[in-house]
């Protein structure tokens, strides 16, 4: 059989059971097809319990949510809000929906993630100009959390809004806690390549009740409490429907199985491609447990006489779905000009990263498939 009529192996496709299909099935039954309902009451309360966080909002995106965690947060035109350069950019859009400013913030090489020592640098400098930031966005990478303790008490001591994008982090720890539960407002994505999915949707979580209630009626369009159509503030169309969020409660209980099964990827990919010369697996941080939503390796080109994009193509070649690690923000044409603490990390990680196949229902057969194709690149 030739490479192209192998089936195709994807970067992280859904991993669907039949508890999902009952649960989409009573929405059908007792006709709770419209927006909310039944399963998204529950999906909230049990995805609450799941990550220990007091209050939720299921929307439709995980941007989404964090789009309202910034209006809730004040952010005002002219403002400037402080996130990861390495991410994928619906970290960064709702800024600019806002009508602020980003302010990018290097990786540290322990986790990926921000740089809780240039965050310090930072914030130094932009205290001394009286050009504090509103708020910071903070990435938590690939299923491994920053590390959370510097990063609040910095941002404490400046006054400064934390909002956690934890979209490809659920399942992850940080201290035993879950990482998106710290900040103000924390956010999840359930987009299809995520470690649970609802086909597409996002968890926005607070501390507050008040906050989280402001969130439901501004993503069911601000409807104010009367009882015909009025409006007193700008709304949107963010809430999730009833039958993605029986299919978000179907997947929740099985998370569990499914980090585990994605650990379990990433430890048999080490095994075979952890004495390859120039190549590097992701670390897992000291502070908690890395989900390894996606298995992420570096390729030293100097070492291994090949680089990133040889492999990734050569995989593409064999129908298996590989890619970059994230393009950093400061890199991206959107983002000229826009100012970067730091750079060097992120830069080297994205020309060396790679992210492999990961998902929960990746067979044995398929994963033996990437790991020859990554092999031939180095005979």
């Amino acid at each position: 059989m030739s490479a192209e009529q192998q089936p195709r192996i994807y970067l992280s496709p859904p991993d669907i059971g039949k508890q999902e299909q009952l649960f989409v099935q009573e929405a059908f039954d007792t006709n709770w097809i419209a927006p909310l309902g039944p399963n998204v009451n529950a999906f909230e309360e049990e995805f609450c319990d799941a990550v220990g966080a007091p209050h939720a909002a299921a929307l439709c995106s995980g941007t989404a949510g964090l789009h309202l965690a910034m209006i809730l947060s004040g952010i005002q035109p002219g403002d400037t809000v402080m996130v990861s350069t390495l991410t994928f950019i619906a970290s960064v859009n709702p800024i600019l929906y806002c009508g602020a400013k980003p302010i990018f913030i290097d990786s540290e090489e322990d986790s990926w993630n921000l740089d809780p020592k240039l965050l310090e640098e930072a914030l130094e400098k932009l205290s001394k100009e009286n050009a504090l930031p509103k708020a910071l966005v903070l990435v938590h990478l690939y299923g491994q959390s920053a590390d959370i303790d510097p990063i609040m008490e910095l941002c404490a001591h400046y006054n400064i809004t934390v909002i956690e994008d934890a979209a490809e982090a659920l399942g992850a720890t940080y201290k035993e806690r879950s990482p998106g539960t710290f900040g103000r407002f924390g956010i999840y994505s359930f987009n299809g390549n995520k470690i649970i999915t609802t086909s597409g949707g996002g968890m926005l979580v607070g501390k507050t009740q008040e906050d989280i209630e402001h969130a439901r009626k501004l993503a069911t369009q601000a409807r104010d409490n009367a009882p015909h159509y009025q409006h007193s503030e700008v709304g949107f169309n963010y809430r999730l429907s009833n039958i993605c969020a029986g299919v978000g409660r179907g997947q929740l209980m099985s998370l569990e199985d499914k980090v585990n099964k994605r650990r379990q990827n990433f430890d048999n990919y080490v095994n075979a491609l952890g004495d390859l010369p120039g190549v590097t697996f992701a670390p897992e941080a000291s502070w908690g447990r890395h989900t390894r939503w996606l298995t992420c390796l570096t390729i030293d080109p100097t070492q291994a006489n090949t680089d990133r994009e040889t492999i990734r193509e050569h995989l593409t070649a064999l129908n298996i779905e590989a890619r970059p690690v994230w393009k950093p923000m400061h890199m991206q044409p959107l983002f000229e000009g826009v100012p970067c603490f730091g750079g060097k990390v992120s830069e080297k990680l994205f020309e060396q990263g790679i992210c492999l196949p990961s998902g929960s229902s990746l067979t044995e057969e398929e994963q033996s498939r990437v790991i020859e194709g990554i092999k031939d690149c180095f005979k």
